[in-house]
């Protein structure tokens, strides 16, 4: 082939450190909005940033440049930093130190979409910690 393609969508969902409620509606937005521009200041185009007050769901394709890992300890860091800068939240802000990212293939990609923006729905029915088992069994996870 004369050329390389890629095309590679990440689903990624990280919680606050020790789950803690701190993603406030009023704020949530502006939030998600400073992640996105993380992850296009990389080069990687994001579908969808929506979550809970406790957790965020991410889908963006992934810049073949760059390793999953700095990508989300980029984000990650620079958000809270940024978040505890401006006092975003009333307390302290942190994300916890490990992450769940999974690919997502063209044929699926509609389906994870509607999943990340109905999230307040869904937790409706289902708690992160519920939520989260079923991830990690689902993708055949064995957490430490």
């Amino acid at each position: 082939m004369p050329a390389s393609y890629n095309k590679i969508w990440i689903h990624a969902i990280y919680a606050t450190k020790d789950r803690q409620p701190l993603i406030w509606e009023n704020v949530e937005q502006v939030i998600y909005d400073h992640m996105k521009g993380q992850l296009l200041e990389m080069n990687c185009p994001v579908r969808i940033i929506n979550g809970m007050r406790e957790h965020v769901h991410l889908l963006f394709l992934l810049n073949p440049q760059v390793a999953l890992t700095d990508v989300l300890k980029q984000v990650k860091g620079n958000t809270s930093h940024w978040i505890n800068e401006k006092d975003i939240t009333k307390e302290k802000f942190a994300w916890q130190g490990g992450y769940a990212a999974y690919s997502v293939s063209e044929s699926q990609l509609e389906k994870v979409y509607q999943y990340i923006l109905n999230q307040k729905q869904h937790h409706g029915k289902k708690s992160f910690a519920e939520e989260y088992e079923e991830f990690i069994k689902v993708h055949g996870f064995n957490p430490e």
